[in-house]
């Protein structure tokens, strides 16, 4: 089938008792046995419900993975997937990941005895150099969050495969509906639903997608022990998401190249980070590894004082944490999404208090960049 036919469909059966269209929210703890010892399937809801067995087969199919699972947050799933190493073990990640990843990364699993480099991952002979003998993942973002700087995926998991290490890419910010790691030879995708996949701001949660079984039971197990499962109704709004999910992804990524266009030409912005600009260093990868670049744009104005001037006047653009949803959110990083990284790790990142990052929305485009002009005149 194809990408928007599956969107729609795959997971989702008719109820047998109604012939409900849309997956029912099964808000129910525990099932029925049969007699002792023989359940219908469905014993108790932290290992099984139907609404969230739906949303991991629609999401399994989309990104092409053997099977899914789907948890309370995006940190819930990416902590579930870094079971997959122990203490002693070492993991290679892109050197600018989300605020919240590195905080799990830096200020939690290290105390467990697990120990990280972060590297350049758009440079191969940088992940290559910083594989140790203990080394067993490469955690990769791309686009970065958010610096915008891509990762060749096909790149990093045939190093990967030949070293016998665990690859993973967080694919939040472009979706299977751009960019499919898992047809590029990745072995796990992780996703915050909270983002595009439920496109809506009402829902939080995550999803694992792996293209190994061994690694698929380990998660499964994990996902039931720990028990930090996505609930009925999350898993419901993700599911009503999804269906919009390809044309959603096709206004924003229409809307964020003339976004991105407008603050280029722009006499009071210094640069504009987005790989669908032919100015993006990395430009002519996005065009053969992803079908779009989506609605993100990071861009940087002349000094911190007129960023901290630029966010006063704007209606539209919301000043808010997260991501992909219909509505414009714009963010300061170094403040927000990324203030839990150490001050001198975000000099040297480039996340000064002069970045601006913007999701583009799917409300009209000229009415987002007559919103953004309001506030780069003020600055």
């Amino acid at each position: 089938m194809g990408f928007a036919t599956d969107a729609i469909h795959a997971g989702v059966v008719p109820d047998p008792t109604t012939g409900s269209v849309m997956t029912p929210i099964y808000q129910t703890s525990t099932y029925v046995y049969e007699s002792p010892g023989r359940s219908t399937g469905y014993d108790y809801a932290r290992t099984i419900n139907p609404t969230r067995s739906a949303l991991e087969t629609n999401v399994k199919t989309l990104e092409g993975g053997r099977a899914a699972y789907a948890f309370a947050s995006g940190m819930a799933a990416i902590s579930a997937v870094m079971t997959l190493v122990k203490s002693g073990d070492h993991v290679v990640v892109s050197q600018n990941v989300y605020g919240g990843t590195y905080r799990l990364f830096a200020r939690v699993l290290e105390d467990y005895g697990l120990t990280f480099s972060y590297v350049d991952t758009s440079r191969i002979d940088e992940v290559e150099k910083a594989i140790r003998k203990n080394t067993r993942m490469v955690y990769v973002e791309t686009p970065t969050n958010p610096m915008m700087i891509l990762t060749d995926v096909a790149q990093v998991a045939a190093l990967c495969h030949a070293r016998g290490l665990v690859s993973v890419v967080d694919n939040t910010f472009l979706t299977p509906c751009l960019q499919r790691p898992i047809d590029l030879g990745t072995d796990i995708v992780v996703h915050s639903t909270t983002k595009y996949l439920n496109g809506h701001s009402d829902s939080v949660g995550g999803a694992v997608i792996l293209a190994r079984d061994d690694h698929a039971e380990r998660i499964k197990f994990v996902q039931n022990s720990v028990g930090a499962i996505l609930s009925p109704f999350d898993s419901w709004l993700v599911l009503r998401g999804i269906k919009t999910l390809p044309l959603r992804m096709r206004a924003h990524d229409e809307s964020g190249r003339k976004v991105a266009r407008f603050l280029e030409s722009h006499a009071k912005v210094e640069r504009v980070l987005y790989p669908g600009l032919p100015s993006h260093p990395q430009h002519d990868l996005a065009r053969r590894q992803t079908r779009g670049s989506g609605g993100m744009i990071s861009f940087s104005l002349k000094s911190d004082q007129a960023a901290a001037r630029f966010f006063t006047p704007l209606r539209l653009c919301a000043l808010a944490e997260s991501l992909g949803g219909i509505e414009t959110l714009i963010c300061q990083p170094s403040t927000m999404t990324h203030a839990s990284v150490p001050a001198e790790e975000r000099r040297r990142l480039g996340l000064t208090d002069s970045l601006v990052r913007i999701s583009v929305g799917c409300e009209d485009v000229d009415d987002i960049i007559a919103d953004l002009d309001r506030g780069l005149a003020a600055a």
